[in-house]
C-alpha cells in the first residue's frame, strides 16, 4: 500500500473488503487476515488505523448504520404519495438486500463487538434498531396524513415489519425472496390500518 493514502480511503478499502468477506463467507470467516488479504494490503494497515479488530468491526457497523440515513430520509419523503404497503415493501427490500442481514449476523456472533456497540445503541440490535426507528418515523408521517389509522400502534407495527423483513431475507445462502412475498408479508402486517388506495 502506498504511503500518504488518506485514512478515509484506507478505511473504505478495508470496510469494502470486510463486507465482501462477510457476504461471501459469513461472520465466522471475518478475521483481520481475511480482511487485509481481500483488501490487498498488509495486515499492519488495519492495525495502524484501528485499536484492534473489534474496534474495526464496530467502525464498520457504525459506518453501515450511517449509510441507512439516506434510506430513511427517502422513505420518510415518500409519505403522502403512492401506496403505503408498496413503500414499506420496497424499503425493507432495499434494506435487507444490502449488507444488513450479514451485519446483524456479525453483531449477534461477537460478544465484544456487541459490547462496544452498546455505547451508541444501548438497546436492541444495531442496524435493526435504526431501521425500526426509520420505519416508525415513516408510519407516523403517514398517520399524520390520515393514511394510517389514528389508533394504529406504530410502536408495534415498526418492529413487526422489520422482523418480518429480516426473516424473509435471513437465509444468505438462498435466493432473496420474490418481491411478491415481501409485499404479501407487509400487507399482512399493515392490514386494517392502512387508509390509502393500493
Amino acid at each position: 500500500m502506498p504511503t500518504g493514502v488518506a485514512i478515509r480511503d484506507v478505511r473504505e478499502q478495508l470496510f469494502g473488503a470486510a463486507e465482501r468477506v462477510l457476504l461471501r463467507d459469513g461472520p465466522s470467516a471475518l478475521t483481520s487476515r481475511a480482511v487485509t488479504t481481500e483488501a490487498g494490503c498488509a495486515k499492519g494497515v488495519l492495525h495502524r488505523h484501528f485499536e484492534d479488530f473489534d474496534a474495526f468491526l464496530a467502525a464498520l457497523v457504525e459506518d453501515r448504520i450511517a449509510r441507512t440515513h439516506g434510506w430513511a430520509a427517502a422513505l420518510r419523503a415518500a409519505a403522502g404519495t403512492g401506496a403505503v404497503a408498496g413503500h414499506l415493501a420496497d424499503a425493507l427490500t432495499e434494506l435487507f438486500e444490502s449488507v444488513a442481514v450479514a451485519v446483524v449476523g456479525l453483531v449477534s456472533s461477537r460478544d465484544e463487538l456487541r459490547a462496544r456497540l452498546r455505547r451508541t445503541t444501548p438497546a436492541g440490535l444495531p442496524l435493526l434498531t435504526e431501521a425500526t426507528a426509520a420505519i416508525a418515523a415513516y408510519l407516523a408521517a403517514e398517520q399524520e396524513r390520515g393514511r394510517i389509522a389514528a389508533d394504529a400502534d406504530i410502536d408495534t407495527l415498526a418492529p413487526t415489519l422489520v422482523g418480518a423483513g429480516h426473516l424473509l431475507f435471513a437465509d444468505r445462502k438462498a435466493a432473496p425472496p420474490e418481491p411478491e412475498a415481501v409485499r404479501k408479508a407487509v400487507a399482512a402486517v399493515v392490514a386494517g390500518v392502512v387508509r390509502d388506495t393500493p
